[in-house]
């Protein structure tokens, strides 16, 4: 019969007597580590224990509700791109033609950085006239003063035009 002898952390398996053959397995079970010092285990003890009385967090369930929110589009909080825009009004105007990535970067640059100084300029205008709120003749004066000539009357007409378009579809 086979035996297992525990020999100061090494376990030999030495087969029965009726075997010729001697199959020795070792097993360490020692640890490379040396035990530690006393102002180790002095430190180990003044640290703060963990805490057992706590109760363990629950797994959330999760509910219909909660994966119906998962599969709805999600609504950016800032607005990051007129990319979108730039198709469907090219083909409005010229059907059949169609936008490379680059000049799309090209139209998205110019009309944020337009944006930005009307907004700027319309901000100053309300200042100056000590309001707080920005209002449409702000924004046509800003415009008129940004874009030359008649580019500046064109946007404004164009633009009075939309807003009235929007009023009556509304």
């Amino acid at each position: 019969m086979d035996s297992v002898c525990d020999n100061g952390g090494a376990a030999v398996w030495k087969p029965s007597s009726d075997s010729h053959e001697e199959d020795v397995i070792t097993i360490d079970t020692s640890t490379s580590e040396t035990e530690p010092s006393e102002t180790e285990m002095a430190k180990a003890e003044t640290s703060k224990p963990e805490p057992y009385d706590a109760e363990p967090r629950k797994a959330k369930q999760k509910t219909a509700k909660g994966r119906r929110c998962r599969r709805r589009r999600c609504r950016q909080g800032n607005f990051s791109s007129f990319a979108t825009y730039f198709p469907r009004v090219l083909k409005q105007v010229h059907t059949g033609l169609s936008l490379s990535r680059e000049s799309v970067n090209v139209l998205d640059s110019f009309v944020k950085d337009m944006f930005e100084r009307i907004a700027e300029e319309a901000g100053r205008l309300a200042h100056s006239n000590k309001r707080c709120t920005i209002m449409t003749e702000d924004i046509q004066t800003s415009v008129r003063l940004l874009l030359p000539g008649e580019l500046g009357k064109y946007a404004t007409s164009e633009a009075t035009k939309s807003v009235i378009r929007y009023h009556l579809c509304r």
